[in-house]
Order: C-alpha cells, then structure tokens, then sequence
C-alpha cells in the first residue's frame, strides 16, 4: 500500500488473535503497522507482532528492492511493535537503530543487547535527513509507555503517531473508527490524558496533513475530527449527552428496579439510555460508554457487606483511568443491611469533579410504593436540563433563575440575522425586583453589541463550574463578525428565536430591552425578562473559579515580559505597548502583568 510517493506501508493484519493484552475483545482482529520511507537514505518505522516475522520481513524487502535500509526507528517498545527488532538487525546487518535512551534500554531488557555500536539516540526536537525528507522527533511520555517519541515527516507533513490515533479492528474490515478507537483509547491509553493533552499541544504547532498510527487506518481527510476527539477524550470530557445505568442484579429486583428508571429518563426527554449488564457485558464496552456520556447510574446489591464483585471490578476500570466530570448516581438493594451506595461512594473519593445525585434509589429486597418514587424523584433530578431544554416540557417562568447571577461569567447570545453569536461577559446583575429588571453591560467594541443595540433581544447563559476552557476561548477569543461560534455546537432555541447553549450552564434567561443608557466605552442595556429555564443546581462560574481552576497556567518558565491575566497569552520583551492588544483574548495592556 503507498502512503505517498515515497512513503509505503508495511504492516499485517491479524486475524488469529481474540483478545488483544489479554484482556479486550477484537472480533475484527487487529492491525499491526510498519511504514517505509524510500529517500536518498531509507528508513523503516517499527515492526510487527512476533507471529508476523516472516509476513512482515517480505513485504519490508519487496518494497526495498535491491535496496538496504539505512534506520530502524522504534517509536514504541511494546512487543506488538518491537518484537523482530532483533531478527530484522540479523537480515540487515548495517541497518542503524534510531530510539529514544529509554527505549535502548527496553531494548537490552527484551533481546539481552542494547546494539550500542548501532545506535542513534535521540531526543525531543532531534532531527534526522533522508534526503528530502527531514524527521523530526517529538517526545510522548506515558502515551502510553515511558520511552514514546513519535515522528513528524517535514516534506510529507506525516505524523507517525505510535500507539496515538489507533484503533481496535484489522484493516481488512470496514467499521466506524470511532466506535473502535474510542475503546481502544479508553482501556489503553485512558488514564494519561495529561499526557495526551501535552501531546496534542505539540502537534498543534505542525502543519499535519496524515497521521499514520501503529494500530488502525491511516487517517488523510478531515484530521480536525479525529483531533477534536482526542482532545475530548483527553481532557476527560463528556462527548455525548447521555445516561450510562451499569448494574449488577442476583435475582432480578435490582434489573427490574433499572429497567423501571430507564423507562422513566426515556420518557422525560433523555437522548440516550444506555444499560450493562456488568456480569455479562463486555467490560470494556461498559468502560466505553461511561466515558462516552456526562451521566452515570450505578446500581447493584450490597453482597459480604459490600457490593457485587463485578460492580467493584467496574468501579476500578473507572478510577484506574481517571474518571472524573461527570454526574453520578447510586441505586441499592439490600434485604437487612444495605451499604452498596456508601461503598461505591467511597471508591469513587478519589475521583475528580463528580457531581453527586441528591437522591439514592434504596431497594429493600424487591421494589415497593417508596423505591418506586425514589426512582421517579432520581429520574426527575437526572433529567432536569433535559426537561428544561425542550421547549414542550420546560417551565419557562422559573425566576429562580435570578438566584444564578452572581459575579459570575456568562455567555450573552444573540443574532445578527445571518447567524448566531456569543460573548463571554461578566457585567450582568438584577437591578428590580419590581418588575424584575437585568442590566448587562457590554463593551461597545463587541460585535453583540451591535447587534443587540438593532435587535432589542438577547440571551443570558449563565456558565456553571462545568464549562471547560473551550468555552471561553470560542465566545471570548474570537468576534462573531468574522467566525461562526456555534459551527459545533447543537442549536438550541427559546422563544425569542435565539439560541441557548445545550450544555455548561444551569440557567438561561430571554431578556428584551427597555432602555439602553451609553456608558462611554460600554453601552448598558436594562432588560425584562420574557423567558427563565433553570437547568440544574451545578454552581455557577465565578471569575475567580475561572481564575483559579479553569484557565490554564500560562507557561511562563524562562521568559520575560509580560502575560495577560484573561487568557494566559504570554508578550515577550521588555516593555508593553500601551496601545497592545492581546490577540487571543482582545484584552488590552491593562490586562497585562508582569512575569514575575
């Protein structure tokens, strides 16, 4: 297979195998990949499983020719990918081994030597020539094992990417990447999204037009897809709105229980109910989508004084991976003593940004009149936001909605006509109570200011302590007169026509103006209220929650300057303009401090 002209593919599908590292089901086999750079020198990018020697060494030498490779490169230890390094060094015996030092010393640790005399190591940003082609090499620590570094083609714009981007599933066989990767991502790579991340920030300054992974297809179109997931899985968020119920059950009560629950979210508006069956499911599916969707139920027996073994092996796939920013829930059976809810509470401790259900189903033995309406009051709490979003089943004049403005941060919504726009502010508070009047202040330089001077409308989400710093760098970090800010996001409207935001707020209010009073710099609009949702009881966004624990730490170590104190944007040089303006954020100086 060729990869581009001078890059060919080298790897084997696997069909023979049933669970890869022992422990995940592959119905569709797997793929191990290898890949061939034909330059001015050649270079080799990994090896195959150990039970494809003879398969691999053929197709590497049908596409050398008459040729001799000039590198290995061993981007990952993993036997999977390392395991005929050996083998390969005896058929090419002035073939040089290109590694990180960590990874030589897997070598040793596998194959009893280290090649010294046939070695190059290399580190982070360490480059090497094939002729046209230049490599460059990235370190990736902990994606998933210590020695990583994977490697960028600077002709090709190929990211050879290890383990990173893979998926389960042969080559040979047609199915949804995401589905596949998404597990793989989950059980193997999971518990370093820190890691990732890191990763992702890196490959974000390369200009990638491929990424060709060691497990799964070479990915050439629509890269911002796969990216955006990775950063999404990475970063621990939700990627789907959703209710995952995981149980266990011995004699069917607490099945029942379940299945009477998942009738109910159905029927008051949740998108996707999904059930497992822990004691028969696929756990790692289980895994899957608990990570997949924002809410989970765990139901299950209190067994020894304490929960069911497949209920706690289950838990432990969670905490292992770090799971965190998420709703839980916590359904019990027990005939004398039940103490299912606090254990699993307990092994959740650990876990961070879980926000807890204030109600826990309790099933004594079998369901009765109180688990029933236990269940009914838990569906209601678990589909609040999903009640108050639709438009059909909203109360749309809950005007405790008020008791969300704090100084908080929110994002004002309006349209120009053509599309739809968002702004982060910070300057809405109640100013009647009688009638109930909103003043919001914006900026007069905004485009929503514009707008909402012409139109008379707008919307105020009121961000909770769930919103994740991409909120803020897509409605504060960029005009809505040039970028369309709600390209990814699924449009919701209220009654004014205007969109509220499906997800990271607990409240949203339609305001239409009164009277405007001009503030020099600002224009401040005092609003009645025509509309108030309340989606949920999660805190709201304060500025200094914001500052605090959601704005990333600017990186600042060995620099001298000065950093904006909105979104991190670091101005080398001795002396800051006083005219400058912050290009991330549209900040100006007097939001600049020094680096200390």
């Amino acid at each position: 297979m060729e990869i581009t002209n001078d890059i060919k593919y080298a790897g084997v599908n696997d069909h023979e195998i049933d669970l890869f590292e022992g422990q995940y089901d592959v119905p569709n086999g797997m793929a191990y990949n290898s890949y061939v750079i034909m330059d001015e020198k050649i270079a080799v990018i990994d090896t195959v499983d150990a039970r494809f020697k003879h398969e691999w060494l053929d197709k590497v030498g049908a596409i050398l020719g008459d040729r001799q490779p000039d590198y290995l490169i061993v981007q990952h230890m993993e036997p999977d990918h390392s395991a005929n390094i050996a083998d390969f060094l005896k058929v090419y015996t002035q073939t040089t081994v290109v590694a990180s030092a960590k990874a030589f010393a897997m070598i040793k640790q596998f194959f009893g030597k280290d090649y010294a005399d046939r070695s190059l190591v290399i580190k982070e940003g360490d480059t090497l020539s094939l002729g046209k082609h230049t490599l460059s090499f990235v370190a990736a620590p902990m994606v998933h094992w210590p020695e990583v570094m994977v490697t960028y083609d600077t002709c090709d714009k190929v990211l050879f990417s290890a383990d990173g981007f893979g998926k389960f599933g042969a080559l040979d066989v047609e199915e949804d990447w995401a589905c596949e990767a998404r597990r793989y991502y989950i059980g193997i790579v999971g518990k370093y999204g820190m890691q990732v991340q890191n990763l992702l920030k890196k490959a974000a300054g390369l200009d990638i037009q491929m990424i060709c992974p060691l497990h799964g297809p070479v990915l050439k179109e629509n890269l911002g897809y796969y990216l955006g997931l990775y950063h999404t899985w990475s970063s621990y968020e939700a990627e789907s709105e959703g209710i995952v119920i995981a149980y266990t059950s011995v004699y069917g009560h607490t099945k029942a229980a379940v299945n009477a629950l998942a009738d109910k979210l159905r029927g008051k508006g949740c998108p996707k109910v999904v059930i497992h069956d822990l004691a028969r499911t696929d756990m790692a599916e289980a895994v899957e989508d608990a990570f997949r969707y924002n809410k989970l139920v765990l139901a299950t027996t209190t067994y020894n004084a304490d929960i069911f073994p497949f209920m706690r092996e289950f838990i432990n796939h969670l905490t292992e991976r770090n799971y965190q920013k998420r709703t839980v829930a916590f359904m019990e059976n027990g005939s004398w003593s039940p103490l299912a809810a606090k254990v699993m509470k307990k092994m959740l401790e650990g876990s961070k940004n879980i926000s807890y259900a204030d109600t826990t189903v309790r099933i004594m033995s079998a369901l009765n009149e109180d688990s029933r309406a236990q269940i009914e009051e838990l569906a209601d709490e678990l589909c609040r936001d999903y009640i108050a979003q639709h438009t059909e089943t909203a109360n749309k004049n809950d005007l405790s909605a008020l008791f969300k403005i704090g100084y908080g941060l929110y994002v004002v919504t309006c349209n120009d006509g053509k599309k739809d726009n968002g702004l982060i502010v910070n300057t809405i508070s109640q100013v009647t109570s009688t009638p109930n009047r909103i003043a919001v202040t914006i900026n007069k330089a905004n485009y929503s200011h514009h707008i909402i001077k012409q139109t008379g409308i707008l919307n105020v989400n009121c961000l909770s302590t769930e919103a994740p710093f991409h909120v803020f760098e897509n409605f504060g970090f960029q005009s809505g007169r040039t970028a369309d800010k709600f390209a990814k996001y699924e449009v919701l409207r209220s009654d004014n026509g205007l969109v509220f935001l499906p997800k990271y707020i607990n409240s949203f209010m339609s305001l239409k103006v009164e009277q405007y009073i001009d503030l020099d710099t600002h224009g401040m609009f005092i609003c009645s209220i025509t509309e108030a949702r309340v989606i949920s009881n999660v805190e709201t966004m304060t500025y200094s929650y914001y500052q605090s624990s959601v704005k990333p730490k600017p990186e600042t170590e060995g620099k001298k300057g000065f950093v904006c104190k909105i979104c991190g944007y670091v101005y080398e040089g001795d002396e800051l303009p006083e005219d400058f303006i912050c290009p991330l954020c549209k900040h100006g100086a007097a939001d600049f401090e020094p680096i200390k």
